[in-house]
């Protein structure tokens, strides 16, 4: 079951364990609000803005409006929707933003346009914008396109639609490669466990109930799906059935390796970055959280956006910064040569989902 996320922050602590290219806006964007004035706050780090956000949450309730993190000045700016607001998160340590549009109201546009969905679109809250961004691919035209363009039209100033290359689909093609039997392949994301036996989590859309997996084209089997979920989420959880090394590290494709130890939730404007069994290593920024996308599969809730960008056979790789893991790759538009949008599934809720943990 699908839960609204919150700037709560859901940490699992382990054991061992793309320029989004969106182009040509259709429906113009106001300018952004101005930031409040007032005294910088001292320099965070994306974790410590994390913390922050979710405190000033807490503090703040319906006056606060969303946040995001500045990496290159390590600030978090919070919109608010008034003064007394605005004076309570600069006392905290962010930077506060005076906006329009309260979380609230631009969740019900969000859920709104998300209803009334087609394939190839995508919809998310814009924390920089103050309003739901739609992003149509490239299958979207015709009387589609221009019903879309209807839609967004008639939520005023809290909507606006953009353009992505290519089609949004999971990147499916048949860290490190996993075959299912000889055509499909996707990528492990992160090794877990679950009642003590080790397991591990890849994208839902990869692979069905009781489908084996393993490590080379045709090659012995060393796992089993046990538990699947696509569309709605996009996770599944495979059982080790065969004696292989299980470490809790991500394959940077460069002879080393990075070990990873907790879970987490990304915040909008965080560097993260993606390991994947066919472009390898690669780093962008979060562009949204609680994104709703529509494949032509169905639709899936709750996604992290980020301008990393993928291709067929990166499914179910680790999203993830530093230690921390934050998301399987699920899909998007574009490849690695010309740029993309790509979309992830939060590692905190497969964990919840299956009741595992990172290991």
């Amino acid at each position: 079951m699908k839960h609204q996320r919150t700037f709560a922050r859901r940490a699992a602590v382990a054991g061992a364990g793309a320029a989004a290219f969106l182009c040509g806006t259709l429906v113009p964007a106001s300018a952004d609000p101005a930031p409040s004035a007032g005294a910088a706050p001292a320099p965070l780090t994306a974790a410590a803005a994390t913390e922050l956000a979710s405190s000033l949450a807490g503090d703040l309730k319906d006056d606060m409006a969303g946040a995001y993190y500045e990496a290159g000045a390590r600030k978090l700016v919070v919109n608010v929707l008034g003064e007394p607001a605005a004076d309570r998160a600069r006392k905290a340590g962010a930077e506060p933003r005076v906006v329009r549009h309260s979380l609230a109201q631009l969740e019900t546009v969000r859920k709104d346009l998300t209803a009334k969905a087609v394939p190839g679109t995508a919809r998310a809250v814009d924390h920089r914008l103050n309003k739901v961004v739609v992003t149509a691919d490239a299958t979207v035209e015709g009387e589609a396109l221009r019903e879309l363009e209807r839609q967004v039209a008639a939520q005023g100033d809290k909507a606006v639609l953009r353009r992505a290359r290519g089609e949004f689909a999971p990147f499916a093609e048949g860290g490190e490669a996993i075959w299912r039997g000889d055509r499909a392949r996707c990528t492990l994301g992160f090794n877990v466990v679950r009642n003590g036996l080790p397991y591990f989590l890849t994208a839902g859309h990869c692979g069905r109930l009781l489908d084996t997996w393993s490590t080379t084209r045709g090659g012995r089997t060393v796992g089993v799906t046990v538990a699947s979920s696509f569309p709605g989420d996009d996770h599944s959880l495979v059982r080790y059935t065969a004696r292989v090394e299980h470490p809790s590290r991500v394959n940077l494709h460069n002879g080393a390796s990075q070990a990873i130890t907790r879970a987490a939730d990304p915040i909008v404007g965080q560097r993260v970055w993606r390991s994947g069994s066919t472009t390898g290593l690669r780093s962008g920024e979060v562009v949204a959280t609680d994104v709703s996308v529509t494949y032509p599969q169905g639709t899936v809730d709750n996604m992290i956006q980020t301008t990393v960008c993928a291709e067929p056979g990166d499914s179910g790789g680790p999203l993830f910064s530093g230690e921390t893991a934050h998301g399987l790759t699920s899909g998007g538009a574009g490849d690695c040569r010309t740029g993309g949008v790509t979309f992830h599934q939060p590692v905190t809720e497969a964990l919840r989902d299956h009741g595992a943990r990172l290991g």
